[in-house]
């Protein structure tokens, strides 16, 4: 199972995710966060959305409103922003 290991707000609706297996990418939130459904709308007002934080590997905020780590690490790599760090010999 994919968890998020460390999170951290990087711009407008874009949340940097670091993986337990070394990846991390920048998630952009923007189209999430102008859809009109009643927990994904908060997210919409800055200081709610930097309330976020991280339970048992899922990125979360006090509403309720929770994404699956797994979810979004399909999505940054199926967008080519998964970074790997690469280890040097």
């Amino acid at each position: 199972m994919i968890k998020i290991t460390r999170a951290e707000y990087q711009r407008d609706k874009v949340i940097q995710l670091h993986f337990f297996d070394g990846s991390w990418g920048d998630y952009d939130l923007l189209c999430l966060t102008e859809r009109k459904a009643e927990l994904s709308a908060m997210l919409q007002d800055d200081a709610f959305f930097k309330q976020f934080y991280l339970e048992m590997g899922a990125l979360c905020w006090r509403n309720g409103f929770e994404l699956s780590s797994g979810n979004i690490h399909l999505k940054l790599q199926a967008q080519h922003k998964l970074h790997r760090k690469v280890k040097v010999a």
